[in-house]
């Protein structure tokens, strides 16, 4: 008898403790578990060729399977006038929230680029620093994009050819070291738009290079992972720690721009028809994301690192139609290995007021996440 009072109470407080976790609808006496998973705010700050930045609020969802990234305000901070600020890369300082380091994407009218930083909080441009073409760079028609930090330098890398790394005081911006890919052993017109950023202790330093065998812009979806020692870096000395290989689709996948999970355990990175989920340490490639509406310049995780928001560049048709190219935000569940919802816009509601351009070319991505 004990027994089966013993018993009987086992199974009614596991049964309590079950329906403590469900719902139960109670027209089809359905159980139903409860799965709500955590949302995410934060201003996103995207760079755009209209030498500004969108400056988004943003509530991420992944609850909402339709729409899962809301923009609740949208706005801009300007960098300079589009002909001599077009911009790829936003780099927010990890010792101050509150500003972003940026370099130009195309020579300005005299020839020259440009690099700087800007308080997010006022827009105000607190340095912007001419920078001459380099010499032996004979094609320009993609300059600075990626970019990494140190505690102490800003990191920043051209698409051009040939291909180089800038290390800059971040207090100065003044020039430490500039280092060309002939250091690391490739050939100019070997490669093709190189990229990187910085692992999230800073201690080293990823590359990439998409090989072009053939000619500069002949690429055969073949990306080089090359992890580079960060303090050798900033010593503009160039010491490999490991190297890796991503493919894609010849002619199509071009990498572009990436960033680490907080944890450092994943890389998530860009490759314009694609984007992957690769492993941080063995820089192999775990899931290639080709459910992508748009072409994927940028990806960057939420702080607990189980989404990413993918900046991606979407044709959108219009009512009079004339197609147009839309800057949108798509997110991609990292634990799920899949991409929930449709793409945001962070383009068109404000160019929609003016007259729209053929394309509104965003790329970089950085968040200021709340809490």
């Amino acid at each position: 008898m004990k027994r089966f009072f013993f018993i009987s109470m086992l199974v009614f407080l596991v049964a309590g403790g079950y329906l403590a976790f469900t719902t139960v609808d109670s027209e089809t006496d359905v159980v139903i578990a409860k799965t709500a998973k955590k949302t995410y705010s934060g201003t996103a700050y995207v760079a755009g060729m209209g030498g500004h930045y969108a400056v988004a609020d943003i509530t991420v969802d992944p609850n909402d399977s339709e729409h899962p990234i809301k923009v609740n305000n949208l706005d801009r901070i300007i960098v300079g006038d589009h002909t001599t600020y077009p911009i790829h890369d936003t780099r927010i300082d990890v010792n101050n929230r509150d500003i972003t380091f940026w370099s130009t994407y195309k020579l300005d009218p005299n020839g020259n680029l440009h690099t700087g930083k800007s308080n997010l909080k006022t827009g105000e441009v607190l340095k912007d620093v001419v920078v001459p073409k380099p010499a032996r760079v004979d094609k320009t028609i993609a300059n600075y994009c990626a970019s990494g930090q140190s505690r102490d330098s800003y990191i920043v890398l051209s698409m051009a050819n040939e291909g180089y790394i800038d290390v800059r005081d971040k207090k100065t911006l003044d020039l430490k070291h500039r280092i060309f890919m002939t250091e690391l052993g490739y050939k100019s017109g070997t490669y093709t738009f190189i990229h990187g950023t910085n692992t999230p202790d800073m201690k080293k330093f990823l590359l990439t290079l998409n090989l072009t065998p053939a000619g500069f812009t002949a690429w055969m979806g073949r990306t080089k992972l090359i992890l580079l020692d960060m303090a050798s870096l900033e010593a503009g000395k160039i010491k490999k720690l490991a190297e890796g290989m991503i493919t894609g689709t010849p002619g199509k996948t071009i990498t572009f721009r990436q960033s680490f999970t907080p944890d450092g355990k994943y890389l998530l990175q860009s490759g314009a028809d694609r984007a992957y989920l690769i492993d941080a340490k063995t820089l192999k490639a775990i899931d290639e994301i080709t459910e992508i509406r748009g072409e994927s310049h940028d990806l960057i995780s939420t702080p607990d690192g189980k989404y990413a928001l993918m900046t991606l560049r979407t044709v959108v048709r219009r009512e009079k139609g004339k197609d147009i190219v839309d800057g949108t935000l798509q997110l991609y569940d990292i634990e799920a290995q899949k991409v929930i919802g449709k793409n945001t816009s962070v383009c068109a509601p404000c160019h929609e007021s003016v007259e729209m351009p053929k394309a509104a070319a965003l790329c970089g991505i950085d968040v200021n996440w709340q809490g």
